[in-house]
């Protein structure tokens, strides 16, 4: 990692019309004024930045409003008094203003009790050294740098540290745990031995912490690069337990008779690092964390094949919504979307296994429809076999499948089926009201053209319906 640590250099970053509005506002106002936290971070990881954060020794809302004044039309100001904070919207830049804060908490809650601070105060509260950093605004200081806790070379060896005792950090407000596994992964940092054995002894307080946080904690680290560090270091913790047990309840290896079944939850996290390398799609990284995630239940010894889990796509399928509720993650298409590759996702490598027939790709296509590439990326994400042979088999396998799905698509339009006689036909062609028959008819048709017996064509399903009607006893209103 490059990073960027000469004053000259700092200075450099704020030479933009914001910065220099914000510098003229705070000396006009007499205050003092750093832009703090991951704007300040993320200069020295040369990672991009459009949110603002600064600090003010005094009424952030004041500077805020003359702030807003200076850059004119095309300034948004909204100002938050509950919190003492204001935000300026401009063009595609945001700036967050905040007077410096000095907080207090109970036990019970991790919102604090806060009274204005000076900007030491404010660099005590905040979570990790990384993100203690701050740069003065101000012309005579103007690009100097305040490290109190050493945040900078914290960067320089990767690793996450709090500023002050990890224990009351933690206890103060759990959701730092969170964080601090978050930044470790999205940033592949190391965390401090005294930072994480505190989050050890704290795991339990997690508690207190509302479900749609964790969740959106979670969602930042399955976006993450390499997502299998973020729920090693929550296992190693013993949060993941806490907060997703289900996904803990793969861990483990059983032998029986000499013979043992792969730990799935490791499987699982090496499938997830293979899909994070072609998609940024967050419910299909959901879905590969899920794919197994029936397992447990379906486990069984079977003296001849051993371990089994038969079925364990269904199950898992059925226990998603539960899953998303209690995360509170969108109970909506979302969530029908995870379900549906994951009750799926057996099904391509059953094909690739056995001969490709046209008839149960037709019916996979048909099942999968518009998801039908995300379900193919799941499936060869989830070839995690150390034998190159089998490996490279199957992903042979899955190139037949996939040049099939493209073929009978062009020749039989089955992603978005519609029935080519659909029930309002056929109730009007034999008279009939909506009734067991009607159903049993549409079926037919429907199995005829998966199956390949008829082409996706309506003279051709019309003809079949009449001799399956026939046969069923049923004849043509005259």
């Amino acid at each position: 990692m490059q990073l960027n640590t000469q004053k000259m250099e700092l200075k450099e970053h704020f030479k933009g019309k914001i910065f220099q509005l914000i510098s003229e506002t705070a000396d006009e106002l007499g205050l003092e004024c750093y832009v703090v936290g991951g704007y300040v971070r993320d200069i020295f990881l040369n990672r991009p930045s459009k949110d603002i954060d600064v600090v003010v020794v005094g009424s952030g809302i004041e500077i805020a409003q003359a702030f807003g004044k200076k850059l004119g039309k095309g300034a948004h100001v909204s100002v938050f008094r509950n919190f003492g904070t204001a935000q300026v919207k401009y063009r595609d830049t945001e700036v967050e203003f905040v007077g410096a804060r000095k907080e207090s908490y109970s036990h019970d809650s991790r919102k604090p009790v806060v009274e204005n601070g000076t900007l030491e105060d404010d660099q005590n509260r905040r979570d990790f050294t990384i993100n203690a950093m701050a740069v003065c605004l101000n012309q005579a200081r103007f690009g100097e740098l305040v490290d109190p806790f050493g945040g900078l070379d914290d960067l320089k060896e990767r690793t996450i540290r709090t500023p002050l005792d990890p224990d009351i950090t933690f206890s103060d407000d759990p959701l730092r745990m969170m964080r601090c596994i978050r930044f470790a992964t999205q940033l592949n940092f190391y965390i401090e031995d005294e930072t994480f054995y505190a989050l050890e002894r704290n795991k339990e307080r997690i508690e207190i912490i509302s479900r749609e946080r964790i969740a959106d904690e979670l969602n930042k680290i399955l976006l993450s690069l390499i997502p299998s560090k973020g729920f090693v270091e929550l296992d190693r913790c013993g949060l993941l337990p806490l907060i997703f047990p289900e996904l803990a309840a793969l861990q483990g290896i059983e032998t029986k008779n000499g013979r043992a079944h792969k730990d799935n939850f490791y499987h699982t996290l090496e499938v997830v690092d293979n899909i994070a390398k072609h998609t940024d799609n967050l419910w299909l990284r959901w879905a590969t964390l899920l794919h197994d995630i029936g397992k447990p239940r379906t486990k069984r010894w079977e003296p001849k094949a051993g371990w089994t889990f038969h079925n364990h796509n269904y199950i898992g399928e059925k226990m998603i919504p539960d899953i998303f509720r209690k995360m509170k993650l969108p109970m909506n298409e979302k969530m029908k979307y995870v379900q549906k590759l994951v009750g799926l996702h057996m099904r391509p490598i059953v094909i690739a296994d056995e001969e490709v027939t046209d008839s149960a790709v037709r019916r996979l296509l048909f099942e999968a429809g518009d998801d039908i590439d995300d379900l193919m990326l799941l499936c060869e994400a989830d070839i995690t076999s150390k034998n190159e042979v089998k490996k490279q088999r199957f992903l042979d396998n899955f190139k037949l499948v996939r040049q099939k799905l493209k073929d009978l698509e062009e020749k039989d339009r089955i992603r978005c089926f519609q029935p080519p006689v659909d029930g309002a036909e056929i109730m009007e062609v034999f008279g009939l009201e909506p009734c067991r028959e009607v159903g049993s008819l549409k079926s037919a048709i429907k199995d005829a053209i998966l199956d390949g017996v008829i082409p996706n064509e309506h003279d051709a399903a019309f003809a079949f319906m009449l001799d399956k009607a026939a046969k069923m006893g049923l004849k043509p209103k005259e």
